[in-house]
C-alpha cells in the first residue's frame, strides 16, 4: 500500500466523537485490520479525544479548542495521531492503576486512570510528544 496521509480538523465536543469512531472504522476496513484492531484502536482514541475535550479544555475553560485527527497509512501499520493545543498533558507519565486498585469496588475506586490505561493497552504502540505548543498522542496498530 502506498503511504498515506490524511488530516481531520475538529472542534473540541463530545458530540464529534461518532463522527472519529465512524471515519476510523472506516479506516480500519479500507485498510483490512481487523474488526478486533479497529475497535481496540477506535476506543483508544476516543479515550484520549474524551480526556482532551473534557479536562484539557473544558475544565481549563477553553471554550474555542480544537484537535487534529492525523491518520498515516504505512505498509505493515496505521499510525494515528491526535494533535491538541489544550493543557499540555502526557498519559506516559501517568500512573495506570495497579492489580490492587482494580480489585476495589467500583463505587469506592477514586475517579480517574482507567481511560488512559485503557488507551495505552488497546494499540500495538503508544507515544506521546509536546512539539511545537501542541500535546500529540500517537496510535500505532500493525496491519499484519
Amino acid at each position: 500500500m502506498e503511504a498515506k496521509k490524511i488530516t481531520y480538523s475538529y472542534v473540541a465536543s463530545l458530540d464529534v466523537l461518532e463522527s472519529i469512531r465512524e471515519m476510523l472504522t472506516q479506516a480500519g476496513n479500507d485498510i483490512g485490520l481487523s474488526k478486533r484492531k479497529t475497535y481496540q484502536l477506535t476506543l483508544a482514541i476516543d479515550e484520549i479525544a474524551t480526556n482532551v475535550i473534557k479536562y484539557g479544555y473544558q475544565e481549563a475553560g477553553i471554550s474555542d479548542g480544537f484537535f487534529d485527527l492525523i491518520i498515516e497509512f504505512k505498509e505493515g501499520e496505521l499510525i494515528v495521531s491526535l494533535e491538541d493545543t489544550a493543557t499540555p498533558f502526557n498519559p506516559i507519565e501517568h500512573s495506570l492503576p495497579t492489580e490492587e486498585d482494580l480489585n476495589i469496588p467500583l463505587e469506592e475506586r477514586p475517579i480517574g486512570g482507567l481511560g488512559v490505561m485503557i488507551a495505552r493497552q488497546s494499540v500495538d504502540e503508544f507515544k506521546y510528544e509536546f512539539v511545537n505548543n501542541k500535546n500529540r498522542n500517537i496510535f500505532i496498530v500493525k496491519t499484519n
